[in-house]
C-alpha cells in the first residue's frame, strides 16, 4: 500500500507543478471583454493601435524580466489574442529590410536598451528573453539611418551568464 500512496503522492505533485506554470493571462479566452483582462493582469504599461482599428496592451517586465505578455483588442473592446512575445518564435516573424523600428515597437514593446554604432551608422535595440526555457538572451534588431532594419541577432545576456560576468 506505501507504493500505490507513493505514486498517488507523485502524481499529485506533478498536476500542481503543471498547473503553477500556468500564466496569469492564459485563463482570458478570446471573445473575453477586455476588462476582465485588466481585472486579471492590471493597467497595461504599454499600449500601441493597430492598423486594424485593434489595440496592442502590453505587461512587459523588462529591464530585469524577460517577458512581455501582449493583448490584440478589436475595436470593439473584444480579446483577439493575448501572448508571450518574448520568444523565439516571436523574434522569427520580424522582416529584415521591410520592418521598421515602428514595426519592432509595436510587435515587442519599449527595448531593455538601446545603442549606436557610429562606424555602422546602426541603431541596435536589445530585448532580454529567455531561450528555450534555459538561456538569458538578449535578442538584437539593428536599424539604418532610416529606421528600417536590417539585422536580428542573438547574443547571450551579459547581466546573467555568470561565464561572461569575468570579463
Amino acid at each position: 500500500m506505501p507504493f500505490i500512496f507513493n505514486v498517488k503522492r507523485a502524481w499529485i505533485v506533478a498536476v500542481l507543478a503543471l498547473a503553477a506554470c500556468t500564466q496569469p493571462w492564459q485563463s482570458v479566452a478570446p471573445g473575453a471583454d477586455v476588462s476582465a483582462l485588466i481585472a486579471r493582469l492590471g493597467p497595461p504599461r504599454e499600449t500601441y493601435k493597430l492598423p486594424d482599428g485593434g489595440t496592442r496592451l502590453m505587461w512587459p517586465t523588462q529591464p530585469m524580466g524577460f517577458t512581455t505578455t501582449a493583448a490584440d483588442v478589436d475595436a470593439s473592446g473584444k480579446v483577439v489574442s493575448v501572448r508571450q512575445v518574448l520568444q523565439e518564435s516571436e523574434f522569427a516573424r520580424a522582416r529584415v529590410n521591410e520592418w521598421t523600428r515602428s514595426d519592432v515597437l509595436i510587435n515587442f514593446g519599449r527595448p531593455v536598451e538601446t545603442a549606436f554604432f557610429p562606424r555602422t551608422q546602426r541603431e541596435v535595440w536589445s530585448y532580454r528573453y529567455m531561450e528555450s526555457n534555459i538561456h538569458n538572451m538578449m535578442f538584437n534588431f539593428y536599424f539604418d539611418q532610416e529606421g528600417i532594419l536590417r539585422l536580428t541577432q542573438r547574443t547571450p545576456d551579459p547581466m546573467r551568464e555568470r561565464n561572461l560576468r569575468r570579463f
